[in-house]
């Protein structure tokens, strides 16, 4: 105070005045203005932070400055742990050989009868393990000489798995997809179905299968000509991109003395399968047109023939089918065997019978089919022996004869009755199915006479 009052003596106390307002105004904008550590960004923040301000004067240690900006908690870092490394099974693979039971497979990988014994217990209610062949392979998963695992690969496709547990062995069926794809072929009869079938690239299954499907229509051994013509589609098999086999004939065509035969296959609704002809006419026939795959007729039906053992002129009721001794023999149609021993001069000799008014015999066989006697019933297609020289035979053959009403009819053109159309209830899709059929068919051929013209 008196500071003031000795200046109130020198300065007019109007400038007095002046100079307070003055630092008054200085020192008021001084403390509004931000400090130069804080910055203006941490308002602009969405994480607000609640800061205390306290009411004493607090003075900062000169060699700990006062951090400004508000501390924002942070979450604490789970440390980074690595994954375990798989583990590596080694697979021991053992092909099966000639003669090996599942306990010497077991042996060869070094565990013991008892392991054997307690797996094939295990899995006993299973198919696991029930037929092993030579050529299949047991794989084994062995850690600290205890059976892990073992694979059982019946072929590409199929293989059983049988894992150890605490419980005991679990069984796994593991079955592989392969890739369809579908192969068209075509040939032409030069020499005889199964060589230029052959030469055209088709395996001997498909040949078979190819006859089977004509073989009620066409005498492979009598009705054949040279330029005869055939086509076929069916599926091969792909599996990592390797050919493993062949599937189904899904049509194919034969053209035999102009006259033109077409088959397509059908699925229908409960998983039958059979050929029909675009029609829906089956093409399986009541009987075969021949019960001995492409034999050679060595004696037709005829009404005058000397025999050759006994030299009479007398008719001959039968067809005679050249071939070597244990050809199988095949039953012509569904019946039932009524007749199966010696019979004079047809030697070893079985007789079905077809219905109420169809017989067919067999005759001059070497032996028989084991497992069959009289009243067995047998389906079209059933071997019921095989070809022989017993009776009165010059040579290995087999004597067919055909009956209606006990009458013999020639087995070559008898007139065979066809078996049940497509069902009426199966008429749409599978008219659906021979459409896509057919173009398939005509488009491959088209193809591959396009090819062959360039």
């Amino acid at each position: 105070m008196l500071f003031i009052k000795r200046l109130k003596q020198h300065i007019p106390v109007t400038h007095l005045m002046a100079a307070i307002i003055c630092t008054t105004i200085i020192g008021l904008t001084a403390m509004l203005m931000p400090s130069e550590k804080a910055p203006a960004s941490v308002f602009n923040q969405t994480t607000t932070t609640s800061i205390s301000l306290p009411t004493d004067t607090v003075t900062a240690e000169p060699s700990r400055p006062v951090d400004t900006q508000p501390q924002i908690a942070q979450e604490p870092v789970t440390p980074i742990t690595e994954a375990p490394e798989p583990v590596v099974e080694h697979w021991q693979d053992f092909t099966v050989r000639n003669g090996d039971t599942l306990t010497s497979i077991f042996k060869r990988a070094g565990l013991s009868s008892r392991d054997a014994f307690l797996v094939s217990d295990a899995v006993k209610e299973t198919d696991a393990l029930k037929r092993i062949y030579p050529g299949q392979t047991l794989s084994f998963v062995i850690n600290d000489h205890q059976l892990s695992k073992l694979k059982h690969i019946r072929n590409q496709l199929e293989s059983s798995l049988i894992i150890s547990t605490d419980q005991g062995y679990r069984v796994k069926e593991l079955k592989k997809q392969p890739d369809i794809t579908p192969r068209f072929v075509e040939g032409t009869i030069e020499n005889s179905l199964f060589l230029d079938a052959s030469q055209a690239g088709l395996s001997d299954r498909m040949i078979m299968e190819l006859a089977a499907i004509f073989g009620w229509d066409i005498d492979f051994v009598l009705d054949l000509r040279q330029g005869d013509h055939f086509n076929l589609v069916y599926e091969e098999k792909f599996l990592d991109g390797k050919k493993i086999g062949e599937g189904n004939i899904l049509s194919a065509q034969f053209v035999n003395q102009g006259e033109t035969y077409t088959a397509i296959r059908y699925t229908d609704s409960e998983g039958k399968s059979s050929f029909y002809t675009p029609q829906g006419d089956s093409m399986r026939k009541a009987f075969l047109r021949s019960p001995v795959d492409f034999a050679r007729i060595s004696s037709s039906f005829k009404t005058r023939r000397k025999h050759p053992v006994l030299g009479l002129t007398r008719a001959h009721k039968g067809t005679d089918y050249a071939a070597r001794t244990g050809t199988p023999i095949k039953a012509a149609g569904d019946g039932k065997i009524i007749w199966r021993g010696k019979k004079g001069g047809y030697g070893n000799c079985v007789i079905v019978q077809h219905g109420g008014n169809i017989t067919t015999l067999y005759g001059h066989m070497n032996n028989y089919r084991k497992g069959q006697k009289n009243g067995t019933r047998v389906r079209q297609g059933d071997v019921i022996g095989y070809v022989g020289q017993t009776g009165l035979a010059s040579g290995p053959h087999l004597h067919y004869e055909f009956r209606v009403n006990g009458v013999h009819k020639n087995p070559q053109t008898v007139k065979l009755p066809h078996a049940a159309p497509i069902d009426k209830a199966e008429r749409a899709p599978f008219f659906a199915v021979a459409e896509k059929a057919l173009t398939q068919l005509e488009s491959y051929k088209a193809t591959q006479l396009a090819s062959a013209s360039k």
